[in-house]
């Protein structure tokens, strides 16, 4: 079945029109990119104005006709690459202000002598440089790294600046060596290009963004709101997978409850308590080293697992822990209270990890028989106790 071109540009502002529509419908079910996403539904939008002003540039000068129709066509591309740019956080305003004043002067000045050119050849080269921009900008993004929509919409970006590279290069050795009646085939070729491209970016896009909610969503799930680490059913899935990957290298565990913790709430009210919680975070995240995956348990009660880390190094940063805690807390400005915290170390010769936690329970339980502030071992014949004691200024009235 033969598609006249009349009917392709028909098509083509159809779906455009139809996945702007569906943009803007998404806008309110993801608020958190509601920006991005208007700003693609604009993109769209300017397509649709640029293939309204191509359809009827017979009866516009010709030269003010294509090049209104090319800028508006590079409008959209250049909203295409904020938009994408936007989900890490970067704008390209002033760059893409730049780019179409350049492209008007560009074409008020040697379109008005060479608008055929212009039309066919020289206009594709902004767009295949704009859309290969935009496959680079997805390929490096932080944010959609490791989502399984990034290679769709990378691969979609790139294909379109490569039709539109050949249409520059190419086309003009086949009207060379075809005369001008190739131009209405490559005229088809594009159109046939555009419906496909204006279907498949937008939904590519909508996929990043459904996806990068859901992992959101994931990770909010996998949390623990007050202190930004693990909670229990994250730790226990991570930790689980990392124990069994561990490939012949040692992984230690390091068990945390801070000291006196049910009487600095009672005496001191919750507010203070929360704050000691989020500070020992803070912490126990910049000493336990970049790849320990630490865990909030519940109530004052955490861990960490140390992958690659042998039972004396773990001993070690175990007690840097607990002597940063001391010194952090006592320093910290509007902390009414001291605070310390006991550590257990479980035993080198542990295989799964509920064996790992029982053992590194029963060294914590140890330390704080032996006056708390300290780290414990769960092997203390075979590994000499460490403690580090600070001068303490509550009772022992909680565990």
């Amino acid at each position: 079945m033969q598609i006249d071109l009349q009917t392709l540009w028909y098509l083509t502002i159809g779906t455009l029109l139809m996945s702007a529509s569906l943009l803007l419908w998404e806008r309110q079910a993801y608020p958190g990119r509601a920006r991005v996403l208007g700003v693609m539904a604009a993109a769209l939008f300017a397509f649709v104005l640029g293939c309204a002003f191509a359809m009827n540039r017979s009866h516009i000068p010709v030269a003010l006709g294509m090049g209104a129709t090319n800028i508006l066509m590079m409008l959209g591309y250049l909203l295409v690459l904020n938009a994408i740019a936007a989900l890490d956080g970067h704008r390209y305003v002033w760059s893409s202000a730049g780019a179409l004043s350049f492209l008007a002067v560009a074409w008020a000045i040697a379109g008005t002598h060479f608008p055929a050119a212009f039309w066919n050849h020289v206009s594709s080269l902004p767009i295949a440089l704009t859309c290969g921009l935009t496959a680079w900008i997805l390929l490096r993004s932080r944010t959609v790294q490791g989502l399984r929509s990034r290679p769709i919409a990378v691969a979609i970006s790139a294909v379109h600046a490569v039709f539109y590279l050949g249409r520059a290069f190419i086309a003009p050795i086949l009207l060379q060596q075809y005369g001008p009646d190739i131009l209405s085939t490559i005229g088809k070729a594009t159109m046939y290009e555009a419906v496909l491209y204006s279907v498949a970016m937008p939904m590519s896009f909508l996929m990043i963004v459904r996806e990068e909610e859901k992992q959101h969503l994931l990770r909010l799930s996998q949390t623990d709101q007050l202190t930004g680490l693990a909670n229990r059913h994250a730790f226990f899935e991570q930790a689980a997978r990392i124990i069994r990957e561990r490939q012949g290298h040692p992984v230690s565990l390091l068990a945390f409850d801070l000291d006196h913790f049910k009487a600095i709430n009672d005496r001191h009210g919750h507010p203070v308590g929360d704050q000691i919680l989020k500070l020992f975070a803070e912490t126990a995240r910049e000493e336990a080293g970049p790849d320990a995956l630490l865990v909030r348990l519940g109530g004052e009660e955490f861990a960490a697992l140390l992958p690659r880390c042998n039972h004396h190094q773990a001993l070690s940063r175990g007690s840097v822990i607990a002597r940063r805690f001391a010194i952090t807390a006592a320093r910290a400005e509007g902390l009414k209270t001291q605070a310390t915290v006991s550590i257990g170390l479980a035993a080198p010769d542990c295989h799964d990890l509920e064996e790992m936690l029982a053992s590194a329970d029963g060294a914590l339980y140890r330390a704080k028989a032996l006056g708390r502030n300290r780290v414990e071992t769960a092997c203390p014949n075979e590994f000499p106790l460490r403690s580090e004691p600070l001068p303490r200024t509550l009772s022992r009235g909680s565990r």
